[in-house]
């Protein structure tokens, strides 16, 4: 595998920071040992781990043929919201994960998509994440939109890069949000001490901006919805927790017990998709409705209210 990046807003940063937070499925130690056998350069050139960044860099990136186990097709249901020869989206429940990965390398939403589209799925991004432009979270429900075509992956990954493409998500929250409306404005970046957490204290933080407002408030829970101007790994989940009010379930960023037990995961659900279709240059919006489980906790938290 081999790509490249070009330097924008990390100026000054590690590169093996850098390429920790771009490439989350690599760690950081697997990084530097890539570095140090040569397979990432800036501007053609090897450079060591502790090299920082400057604007402009293009930064080459290889990593030398692995085996992987084959990614097989297979036969399990997906609940379609949206599909053309182009894209294809997706409500994701919770659970699946979306590409293969150590671990997971069946049962994923990849597995299900190479079964129903039958191989027609972009290339650009390798063998384990066909068609795959953007990601959410195992335990996040919600629309997801995969490319059948390098065509409709580039017109995709660049509207992501712009930040056009209009994701807004509804969760419940613990506390009671007070402000109506409000935006959260902070970097996000690897958590200095927990590799698999992000925050919003990492050094070398990316620009990271959400909008929220209040739908209904439950006294000690918040039904919240929130608008993604930038789209950051675990980005609402690190967002709301550093004002507060953690998502409700979600027990990486929040409280480690969980008052509804049989919560699997951060109650955050990807209601609505926005962005220009790759072919005809209309706008495609997709509503994903609640899942039970939500809809469910939303009734429960209003009788409780109102008793």
């Amino acid at each position: 595998m081999s790509k490249y990046f070009l330097v924008e807003n990390e100026e000054g940063m590690r590169i093996d920071v850098y390429l920790a937070e771009e490439l989350p499925d690599i760690s950081r130690s697997r990084v530097q040992k890539l570095i140090k056998d040569g397979n990432i350069c800036v501007n053609e050139k090897p450079v060591k781990a502790n090299y920082r960044l400057v604007l402009g860099d293009r930064v080459t990136f290889s990593v030398p043929e692995a085996k992987e186990p084959d990614i097989v097709p297979e036969d399990i249901p997906l609940d379609i919201l949206y599909e053309d020869s182009d894209v294809i989206v997706i409500n994701k429940p919770k659970q699946m994960v979306v590409h293969p990965a150590p671990g997971h390398y069946s049962g994923t939403l990849v597995n299900a998509l190479m079964y129903h589209c039958k191989g027609d799925l972009s290339g650009i991004n390798g063998d384990l994440r066909p068609g795959i432009v953007h990601r959410i979270d195992m335990d996040t429900t919600g629309s997801l939109v995969v490319c059948k075509n390098d065509l409709a992956h580039q017109s995709l990954s660049g509207q992501l890069k712009e930040h056009s493409i209009n994701r807004i998500y509804e969760a419940i929250v613990h506390g009671n949000v007070k402000e109506d409306t409000g935006t959260v404005k902070a970097p996000i970046g690897r958590h200095p001490g927990e590799r698999k957490k992000m925050s919003v204290h990492a050094k070398n933080g990316r620009n990271a901006v959400t909008h929220y407002e209040v739908l209904e408030r439950f006294g000690n829970y918040t039904y919240i919805r929130c608008r993604l101007e930038t789209g950051r790994t675990h980005q609402i989940r690190v967002h709301m927790a550093s004002i507060g009010h953690p998502l409700l379930g979600d027990q990486v960023y929040g409280p480690k017990k969980c008052p509804f037990p049989k919560l699997e995961g951060q109650t955050l659900h990807a209601k609505t998709l926005g962005f220009i279709h790759p072919r005809s240059g209309e706008y495609l919006e997709i509503v994903a409705p609640l899942p039970d489980y939500f809809k469910r906790l939303l009734e429960l938290l209003k009788i409780v209210k109102d008793s």
